[in-house]
């Protein structure tokens, strides 16, 4: 679990009202980066085809954060990551066997933490840069998709996955 930040106090317990000042939301990003830099560079995996060393969502074609409202071009499986590119900073990873807009029409719970994400960095004039990006080259099955998935929130350390609320908290929650 990471010790308090420079803000004095544990990212994990962090929610949206506690973001009251710029300082605070810089804070946070800024240990979320180096805490998921750190452990990419010290991680030690043998890559393999379709394995979680062998993706890089930072070397991916990017698309604008409301991609779900773009054209369906196929319905193929696919990872997807949300990114703010002005650190970069990987946000979300995604997997879906479904086009991107069926996914996520209606309700999905990271497109407010990303509304949330993106109405707090402009409140305080901080830059942001939300896009996605997408990795086709996956299992078909949902299992094996779904564990590739969860390795690469593991590895990535993406603070919108449920799996890290522990470690970041959710202050971009409801």
């Amino acid at each position: 679990m990471p010790k308090s930040g420079r803000w004095g106090c544990h990212p994990h317990t962090l929610k949206s009202s506690t973001l009251n000042d710029s300082n605070l939301l810089s804070g946070w990003v800024a240990y979320i980066r180096t805490d998921y830099r750190d452990s990419a560079t010290n991680e030690s995996h043998t890559p393999s085809h379709c394995g979680p060393d062998s993706i890089d969502p930072f070397a991916l074609r990017l698309h604008p954060s409301e991609f779900y409202r773009l054209p369906d071009n196929d319905s193929e499986a696919r990872l997807y990551f949300i990114i703010d590119n002005t650190l970069p900073i990987l946000l979300y990873v995604g997997e879906t066997k479904r086009t991107p807009s069926q996914r996520w029409k209606g309700v999905h719970d990271a497109k407010d933490y990303i509304s949330n994400y993106i109405s707090l960095h402009r409140k305080y004039k901080l830059d942001v840069a939300v896009v996605a990006a997408f990795w086709w080259d996956v299992p078909a099955a949902s299992r094996p998709r779904q564990q590739l998935e969860l390795a690469l929130i593991q590895k990535w350390r993406s603070p919108f996955n449920k799996e890290n609320w522990d470690r970041w908290g959710q202050p971009f929650g409801k």
